[in-house]
């Protein structure tokens, strides 16, 4: 008499289980993602019925085979990775947060003149897209939390607002605010500021949308100087809120790459 089997799941034969031998030469591509770029892919793979797998290897075949250049390709990565990428700050910090006179290795250029300043807002970084004149899409950045950090995920990710929230409440009425028909079809990262964002350090009247790309406000003649650098920031009158200091400055390399520097990394208080 064959032995009973039990209660429960039976189990499946490891021999037996179906395995997929990689041609020869092939190589596994791993690569760490937030829940929400997963969940983005997973959701590809399903409208295109297949598999996230095939989906990177299309990709991979695509590029091989000339249907997408990789001038699309790289403009498009490039884009992406100078929104989401964390801003390195140009110094290095002290056990209380302070910088310190040591410049940051990855921010050389900007102690070499290269680049040029711009006014850093203090609101909510947010994306908008445009199609035609007219914001189709409000996005919110998020940030990794602490258990994401300890696996290696530093850079935040875009994800999508809702009109019916009342935590997303303020960022609409800003995008809703903001003129873009004049704006390019695209995605436009930008700074959400007013009233209800951030405590409104530039105490504006009405909530809008600063494009990062299209109007962030020049600053001619900056020093690259660690006490120059304080100095300046001490006074350094708002150029979109006059009689209100800005923020702080960011530099931009022609090549893409970003550096910031705020008035509170000096420790410098309010006016």
């Amino acid at each position: 008499m064959d032995e009973a089997r039990g209660r429960g799941r039976p189990r499946k034969d490891p021999a037996a289980l179906a395995r997929w031998t990689p041609p020869e030469g092939w190589s596994r591509l791993v690569a760490w993602i937030s829940p929400e770029e997963k969940k983005a892919l997973k959701h590809v793979a399903v409208e295109a019925d297949t598999s996230v797998a095939d989906l990177v290897r299309a990709l991979a075949a695509g590029l091989v085979g000339g249907v997408i250049t990789y001038a699309e390709l790289i403009g498009q990565v490039s884009k992406g990775k100078q929104v989401m990428e964390k801003i390195p700050t140009l110094f290095e910090r002290d056990e209380r947060f302070r910088v310190v006179d040591r410049p940051r290795a990855e921010c050389a250029w900007v102690f070499d003149g290269a680049g040029v300043g711009t006014e850093k807002l203090d609101g909510t970084n947010v994306r908008l897209t445009v199609r035609a004149g007219r914001v189709v899409r409000v996005e919110k950045r998020r940030n990794p939390s602490k258990e994401q950090k300890q696996l290696g995920i530093v850079d935040g990710w875009y994800v999508d607002t809702s009109e019916n929230s009342a935590e997303d409440r303020w960022i609409h009425t800003a995008a809703g605010n903001t003129d873009v028909s004049g704006w390019p079809d695209g995605e436009h990262p930008c700074e959400a500021l007013g009233p209800r964002v951030q405590g409104n350090p530039l105490a504006l009247a009405e909530h809008l949308c600063v494009p990062f790309n299209l109007q962030a406000p020049t600053i001619s003649e900056v020093p690259r100087d660690f006490e120059q650098l304080r100095d300046f920031l001490a006074t350094l009158d708002s150029r979109f809120a006059p009689g209100h200091l800005a923020e702080g400055i960011v530099f931009h390399h022609p090549d893409g790459r970003r550096a910031k520097i705020k008035r509170k990394d000096f420790g410098l208080g309010a006016k």
